[in-house]
């Protein structure tokens, strides 16, 4: 290929992501990842709940994400309001390999995942 080729090619494809993006091509939510310990898990969703600034409101009893109550699903939320909530200030889904990132949009009944593009 020659570089007038690749002069080109490279802002044809940076369109093509920005126009991928717009429709909803690049949707990531944060969840909990399976494999992760209980302890770890909860230790997690605690930093992510306190000192990460995530809203956890949504998982208490009787609010729309409480059930199914499990440490795996709150942990998802939790992880996933953070996640969504910072991102664009350079946070990622990690929490210490305790959560991984889906392009499966995990809502679930009146419990619904924030995605911020």
């Amino acid at each position: 290929m020659t570089p007038s080729m690749l002069k080109l090619l490279i802002p044809l494809v940076l369109v093509l992501a920005q126009s991928l993006q717009a429709c909803g091509q690049f949707e990531e939510w944060c969840i909990a990842d399976e494999q992760t310990p209980d302890d770890e898990l909860q230790r997690a969703m605690d930093w992510a709940c306190g000192k990460g600034g995530a809203d956890c409101s949504n998982i208490q009893v009787n609010h729309p994400c409480y059930l199914p109550n499990t440490l795996k699903d709150h942990a998802s939320y939790a992880f996933n309001n953070y996640y969504q909530r910072f991102k664009h200030k350079g946070a990622t889904c990690y929490f210490n390999s305790a959560a991984i990132t889906t392009d499966l949009d995990p809502s679930h009944g009146s419990c619904k995942f924030e995605f911020i593009p």
